[in-house]
């Protein structure tokens, strides 16, 4: 098979749902091999922003809220949403300052990354940011978040015993550590 060609016949599509951020499309398809079948893509219709801030001592900053689709609580770096066609550093400031209240004088793009690409075309661009003053968090309306200043290798550890699950925050501190031990933190 070509890595190049898709594989999948579309016979149709019909909208199943629309709100302000997704879209949720059914595709009636003929698949790569050759049976008849049914395909479901969530639609993002914004970026996803994440943020790994450090400061000079190696403390990182988490924010933890409930996530409502997994019912549980989640321990996750700094993430958010980011308008297609605006510069998403910008949102990636405007993300760190409403979560944490921190303002960050260096700016380092580490990681672009689909999410799920099995169900949803969401795509995330993460960046470490550095360079921290303090000032008070502007929360969104919806939500609820508290905010934990913990060293770099408490978060990694976290990682590593399954207490961070977040996709985005995961990749994050991973590609950080990575960063630390091959010299390019």
């Amino acid at each position: 098979m070509s890595e190049q060609k898709n594989p999948w016949a579309i016979l149709s599509e019909k909208k199943i749902y629309d709100n302000p951020w997704i879209n949720v499309t059914e595709f009636a398809v003929i698949n790569p091999n050759g049976g008849n079948g049914i395909y479901g893509k969530v639609h993002f219709k914004n970026l996803a922003i994440g943020i790994l801030p450090l400061d000079k001592n190696m403390n990182t900053y988490l924010v933890g809220q409930y996530r409502f689709p997994l019912d549980q609580y989640s321990w996750e770096i700094p993430e958010g949403g980011g308008k297609i066609g605006i510069d998403p550093l910008i949102s990636a400031q405007r993300e760190l300052i409403e979560e944490t209240g921190l303002i960050a004088v260096q700016w380092k793009e580490i990681l672009r990354m689909h999410l799920s690409n099995s169900v949803t075309d969401e795509y995330a661009i993460i960046y470490i940011a550095t360079g921290l003053e303090q000032m008070k968090p502007m929360p969104e309306e919806t939500e609820k978040i508290a905010i934990k200043k913990l060293p770099f290798e408490e978060a990694y550890k976290m990682v590593q015993e399954g207490l961070i699950t977040d996709s985005m925050s995961v990749a994050a501190i991973q590609k950080v550590k990575l960063m630390q031990l091959d010299g390019t933190l």
